[in-house]
């Protein structure tokens, strides 16, 4: 890994320089209660009430935050939230262009992003991401346990 950076703006007006280069890394939740999760806003790209359900199971009570794009990767991995769920309906196809910059950027940062099995996002199948069952992404330990908490809901091993 190299890490992974991010880079302020002059917001002045003055120039545009851009501001030095800041590290950013994941930050593993003292306690579960402290995690912060977010969703997307649009209901269908995830199933709420679920992810609800999977937070709760792993300890988490703050409510999520709602935030579209791949945006969220970046919140993580600069360490102002905790994790991201998606649990999109059956039906629908994940392109690998919404997630494939922020996976990389995640890992970077010391973070960890898979299905909701727990298995590794595979983006060399071409434009659609081949993964039927959601996506997760957090720091390690939060994501072990957000990965139980799905198989003990979905009652799988």
């Amino acid at each position: 890994r190299q890490g992974a950076f991010a880079v302020g703006i002059d917001v002045d007006g003055k120039g545009g320089a851009a501001l030095p280069l800041r590290r950013i890394c994941v930050s593993e939740p003292a306690a579960a209660g402290d995690a912060v999760y977010m969703e997307s806003v649009e209901s269908r790209h995830s199933d709420h009430a679920f992810a609800r359900r999977v937070a709760e199971d792993s300890g988490i009570t703050i409510e999520p935050l709602r935030l579209d794009s791949q945006v969220k990767y970046g919140v993580i991995a600069a360490g102002r939230a905790s994790a991201f769920m998606r649990f999109p309906e059956e039906s629908y196809r994940e392109k690998i262009w919404d997630h494939a910059a922020g996976a990389i950027i995640m890992s970077e940062a010391g973070g960890v992003v898979t299905d909701a099995t727990g298995k590794q996002l595979d983006f060399s199948k071409g434009r659609i991401l081949n993964n039927e069952n959601g996506i997760v992404a957090a720091p390690p330990n939060l994501h072990k346990r957000l990965i139980a908490s799905i198989k003990a809901l979905r009652g799988s091993d």
